[in-house]
């Protein structure tokens, strides 16, 4: 291809020259092609350090002039071809017109001109494509990528980093390749070349450190083993993005958001300045999660940009310097100088956007009004008529809405049908219920405050200093967020104003005003429905504080009903978690019922993320975090509080109920005011606080019990001294309370003294541990719920404990697999991991029979796809198209571990219904036993009289009958051989096929295909023997019992016992033999396999010998039983429908055979299976998703 002329200053470095003229030179690369030696290898290295390969071509031309020592690269070349085709047109086309030129100088500019011109000319001939800059090299990098590591079109290429490997202490330079769902790196060094490819689910701890023995550098960990790797460009960014991408993959281990959020993810197609469309979206979802954590929003929430400018602060009478954020719904403004000031503006709620007057001293503002009429200056912005008209389309999308901020409480019951009185009763949550309206407090505490004295003035004092607050800064939605603000919040919220400042804070308001009616509807839905989660909420009402007259009544437990019901229903992921209805009941305390439904909505979904899902990993991740947060602040005690197992017994109360379980009501309360304004620091800082006041005495503690003890007596004693309500009775602290009353701590005191030693802590700090916790946490339940699954099949496989293991490995990473590789969704939608363990991960019919054509011993080479298609719609027996973990282990282990007779009863049931499918094999048999049932009902209707009484009798006998049937169908009863169904012509058939095809790769082949043939030719004469016997015993029934003592056809069932042929073979006609052994033939034609003469003849006289033995002996057969059917002729194609066999006779055939027996009771280690099966994905990774659906299509 012509490129653009770019200077090359030496020539022969790294290039051999093979043609050459006065004005160009053909180079070709040293290393590739013909030779290389010893140059090639080390150029070949060069390459691979340097990227060479993804940017270099293999041949090249310069123009070259003869005074100059500058060389001009103006094409280069994948192949020879190419740069030959290139070569000849130069050599054609200007050669000759640069020749007449007389300055080098105007040969070098016409040449550069004409290759230019070349150049868009080529452009312009394909419009189609739009020019982007440098977007060449990272497409060549994904190919790459790809290539090296055998990866589908499906897996996306993020970025990728040079940077040094570490196998041992030699440095290893190469490539890192991070994807959607792994890390790859690919070095060639000296010859030598490392491969590592790691998936991120696997990874349980990425770290970045510098020691002496690695420079900074980056740690991978998984469960085996630690990659370093080191010499990043610019480490900072690689780690960031490594972390986003380890975090996508456990989302994934825990729900299916993250699968959704990998499907969204454009394709990476376009590239710009060398960064692909996958790492630029991965960094706005990183800062739109900045952004929705800071100011407390939505997650549905999405940044549109942010700007530098200043705020105009009136209560400061000053410019405040900080960041301003525009998104869909809200106007964000952020001070430089931490808790300065921070402000949030709801679109909903602007009334007027216009840009004011510039000045000297404001240069470039913009005036915004809300209809509260508040307004905000903004200035020093860069781009204002863009920023202006940002705002305006915003605005122009957001509906109008009738809510205003004047008075926050004016949405209280908005959710609440307008209908008559009729309507409104009927419905489980009106405007007339006493919680639509007011709070349970307001309800159930009416004593008077002015009885209280001081507590009451100290009450009303700070209902004052909020309301001169609320006059300076602005009251609801669009208030001034200053230091101001935590100071009043540190010294306690007043009761009537706590409800209005935790939906402010929480942003739970902005989530509540922006969904009117939302709580009413959902309650209606919810109620009366019935699941796991009502009943444990219904269990756990009457623990939700009883102590507080709120909830001894109807009236507080059936608002609180209501909200977790309709909460349950919302978020079925979560549904209800113990814990939820403590923090709930606290909430209804101090808030209408939907406000109480809205600010339990932050707390689950945002602001304590995970906490109340089926496993709380939220919580156990928070758990790790403290246990950090110990030993970095508290080593001494953290060293002996490990050994007493104290820190992960005591975190997870106090963290999920926030310290309401463990602590006196009125002093809990407070620490819930400030963890709505701070968030989770609050409480790791009061749990440091804690621990900090109890060091001493912990550190004298010899067991756990003694720990805990002093710990619950301590929070027992954290009083509020300032609250007007009356004490309510802590029922902890009456059972804990010891003869000598520990010294009362006042909650004021605990919640200074934690921000004086520990104030310290970031939220981004504590993001960053929360990462790294949650690595350890999900990894661990994973490895956990591994080892739930392992012990319970145990007892039902013979299979080791390692190899069940191994086992469960292959067959998580199938189902995994599939979920971000499939070409549809269906995978990533079945992945629940709220189910049971063995419930977790599930296989549809497609991913089975790639497990099965690696793992099972019987391989039918193109059969198997159709044997695997049977055992999965047996071991399918809830028919819902998947297979999980036990079920797959049960269909594995009978083919391992089963004796002679399970392996052939299994063999046996894979070709009867339902694992023979319809369209697999029509049972002629069933087709004949329905007109043969017709026929005979007709002859009984016509023998029958008019006699109705017999009619009758014979209907109550038939009725009670089938109750006895069904009572047996329900009785657990073990299936033996007698069970299993008989077996007709064509099923017996396709199971000849399965047998032929199962043996084409053995040792003694030859040996077995004799033994089937034999055993097949041996089955047909049985079948036919055992037809005649059936067909007589029929007729001798029918000519000699009456037709009234007949029993209806429906019930005959029909005859098991055995009827192996004896001297009656030899007597039939030659040719219904031959016919038999013809359609074997046909069938294993059909099936593609050879079978050459003297095989037909050792087959019929094999046949004949085991026939004719009399080994096999039939007892009473009746004379006209060789006379039934003996003259019809039949030809080989048509299948006879009165054929059947039992397993016993077939179990009774293989029997006489030795090869058989020995394939059949031949041990067989499953050991190598896995290690191939394991080797296969390492080097192939997965096959790509059209070819799944072709599979699919064969396979059904």
């Amino acid at each position: 291809m012509w490129i653009q002329p770019e200077e090359v200053l030496l020539a022969g470095a790294l290039w051999v020259s093979e043609r050459a003229n006065p004005f160009f030179i053909l180079q070709r690369r040293r290393g590739h092609g013909r030779g290389g030696g010893l140059s090639g290898l080390l150029v070949g290295t060069l390459d691979v350090v340097l990227d060479s390969s993804a940017r270099v071509a293999p041949y090249r031309i310069l123009l070259q002039t003869a005074d100059s020592q500058i060389y001009w690269n103006i094409a280069c070349g994948s192949n020879r071809k190419e740069i030959t085709e290139h070569w000849d047109w130069l050599e054609s086309n200007l050669l000759q017109t640069i020749s007449i030129f007389d300055s080098d100088e105007d040969v070098t500019t016409f040449v550069k001109g004409k290759i230019c011109g070349l150049i868009a000319e080529e452009k312009r001939l394909q419009p189609g494509e739009e020019p982007e800059e440098d977007c060449g090299k990272f497409r060549e990098a994904e190919l790459k990528m790809r290539r090296l590591f055998r990866m589908p079109e499906e897996e996306k290429l993020v970025n990728y980093y040079s940077c040094s490997y570490w196998k041992g202490r030699v440095p290893r330079q190469g490539w890192l390749y991070l994807s959607v769902n792994h890390l790859c790196f690919y070095s060639f060094l000296l010859g030598k070349e490392v491969t590592l490819v790691v998936q991120w689910m696997e990874v349980t701890q990425l770290e970045k450190n510098a020691t002496l023995v690695f420079p900074e550098s980056v740690r991978v960990s998984t469960r085996h083993e630690e990659h370093f790797f080191s010499m990043f460009l610019n480490i900072n960014d690689t780690f960031k993005l490594m972390e986003q991408l380890a975090n996508i993959a456990m989302r994934q281990l825990l729900d299916n958001e993250a699968f959704a959020a990998d499907r969204s993810l454009p394709k990476p197609c376009k590239t710009l300045k060398n960064v692909s469309a996958l790492k630029r979206d991965l960094d706005a979802r990183a800062k739109n999660e900045r952004y929705r954590t800071m100011f407390r929003l939505t997650q549905d929430e999405r940044l549109d940009g942010h700007t530098d400018c200043t705020l105009w602060t009136p209560f400061a009478k000053m410019h405040v310097v900080g960041q301003l954020f525009i998104s869909n719904n809200y106007i964000c403004f952020s001070s430089r100088e931490e808790e300065l000031c921070q402000l949030i503006i709801p679109l909903r709620e602007v009334s007027i956007v216009e840009k004011a007057d510039s000045s000297s001293v404001l240069p470039c503002p913009v005036s915004i009004s809300t209809k509260n009429k508040m307004t905000f200056l903004f200035a020093n912005l860069k781009d204002r008529d863009f920023l202006v008209q940002r705002i305006s389309d915003f605005l122009q999308r957001t509906p109008d809405s009738c809510w205003g901020d004047t008075s926050p409480l004016s949405l209280i019951g908005q959710s609440a049908p307008t209908g008559s009185e009729s309507v409104s009763k009927g419905r489980h949550y009106h405007a007339g219920l006493p919680t639509a309206s007011r709070a349970l407090l307001q309800l159930y505490q009416q004593e008077a405050t002015e009885d209280l004295g001081p507590r009451a003035m100290k009450e009303k004092m700070k209902e004052e200093a909020w309301n001169i607050h609320f006059s300076e800064f602005g009251r609801g939605v669009c208030m001034y967020r200053t230091s101001r603000t935590r100071e009043l919040i540190l010294n306690g919220i007043p009761e009537n104003l706590r409800g209005e400042l935790w939906l402010l804070f929480s942003g739970a308001q902005n989530e509540m005003a922006s969904h009117p009616g939302y709580y009413g509807d959902l309650v209606e839905q919810a109620m009366g429905l019935c699941s796991l989660a009502t009943e444990e909420i219904e269990r756990d009402l009457h623990r939700s504080m009883p102590e507080h007259r709120a909830f001894q009544n109807e009236t507080g437990i059936a608002a609180l009903r209501r909200v977790l019901t309709a909460y349950a229903h919302r978020n079925p992921g979560i549904g209800y978690c113990q814990a939820m209805n403590i923090v709930t009941s606290v909430l209804l305390l101090y808030c209408t019922e939907e406000e109480a439904f809205w600010l339990l909505v932050a707390l689950c979904e945002r602001m304590l993320p995970d906490y109340y899902n089926t496993r709380v990993v939220g919580a156990l991740v928070d758990q790790g975090v403290f246990e950090d947060l110990t030993r970095a602040f508290l080593p001494l005690l953290y060293e002996h509080m490990q050994d007493l197992g104290v820190i992960s017994t005591i975190s997870l109360s106090w963290f999920l109920t926030l310290f309401l379980s463990v602590m006196p009501f009125d002093s809990a309360v407070l620490l819930v005011d400030c963890f709505f304004y701070e968030g989770i620091k609050v409480i790791f800082q009061v749990a440091l606080a804690v621990l900090h006041d109890n060091m001493d005495a912990l550190l004298s503690c010899r067991d756990e019990g003694e720990a805990m003890t002093i710990l619950g007596r301590y929070l027992d004693n954290v009083v509020n001294k300032q609250t007007v309500a009356p004490p309510i009775p802590h029922l902890h602290a009456l059972l804990t309370s010891g003869d000598e009353p520990p010294p009362e701590i006042d909650v004021f005191d605990l919640i200074k003294s934690s921000y004086e030693k520990f104030g310290s802590l970031r939220s981004d700090v504590i993001e960053q541990m929360r990462f790294k916790q949650r690595l350890k946490v999900i990894q661990s339940l994973e490895d956990t719920a591994k080892r739930s699954v392992v012990r319970a099949m145990m007892t039902e496989s013979a299979f080791s404990i390692e190899e069940l293991e191994e086992l469960y490995c292959l067959f998580k990473a199938q189902h995994m697999t599939s979920c971000y590789w499939g070409s549809s969704s269906s995978a990533a939608e079945r992945h629940d991991p709220s189910l049971p363990y063995l419930e977790q991960y599930r296989i549809d019919p497609v991913q089975f029979t790639q497990l099965f054509t690696a793992l099972a011993p019987w391989l039918c080479g193109g059969h198997t796809p159709s044997l695997s298609a049977r055992l999965f719609r047996i071991l399918d027996q809830n028919q819902d198209g998947l297979v999980n973990f036990k079920e797959f282990i049960t269909g594995l282990s009978g083919m391992y571990h089963g004796d002679m007779t399970d392996k052939l009863k299994l063999l046996f049931k894979l070709h009867l219904p339902p694992a023979l499918c319809a369209e697999e094999a029509e049972s002629a048999l069933e087709a004949a036993h329905f007109f043969t049932e017709d026929a005979t009902q007709g002859e009984e209707g016509q023998d029958g009289g008019g006699d109705s009484e017999e009619k009758k009798e014979e209907k109550v006998k038939d009725y009670r009958y089938y109750l006895r049937m069904w009572a047996k169908e329900k009785e657990p009863k073990r299936e033996t051989i007698k069970d299993l169904p008989r077996m007709n012509q064509e099923q017996f058939i396709e199971l000849c096929k399965t047998l032929y095809n199962m043996f084409s790769e053995e040792p003694l082949e030859q040996q077995l295909y004799h033994s089937i043939a034999t055993v097949a030719s041996l089955l047909l004469r049985i079948g036919e023997v055992g037809k005649k016997f059936n067909n007589g015993c029929k007729r001798t029934d029918s000519s000699q019992a009456p037709p009234a003592a007949q029993a209806p056809p429906t019930a005959q069932a029909p005859p098991t016992a055995q009827a192996p042929p004896t001297a009656q073979a030899e007597q039939e006609g030659p040719g219904e033999g031959v016919s038999d052994e013809s359609r074997v033939c046909q069938a294993l034609a059909d099936a593609q396999l050879e079978t050459d003469e003297d095989a037909k003849d050792d087959i019929s006289v094999s046949s004949y010998s085991v026939v004719s033995s009399g080994s096999l002996q039939c007892k009473d057969i009746a004379d006209d039983t060789v006379l039934i059917g003996g003259g019809e002729q039949r030809r080989g194609s048509v299948l006879d429908a009165d054929w059947s066999i039992t397993f016993e006779q077939v179990l009774a055939s293989l029997l006489t055979e030795p090869p058989l027996v020995d394939y059949f009771e031949k041990k067989r280690d499953i050991q190598a299976k896995m290690a191939a099966c394991k080797a296969q994905r390492a080097v192939e990774r997965q096959i790509s998703s059209a070819s799944d659906h072709e599979f699919t299509q064969h396979s059904v």
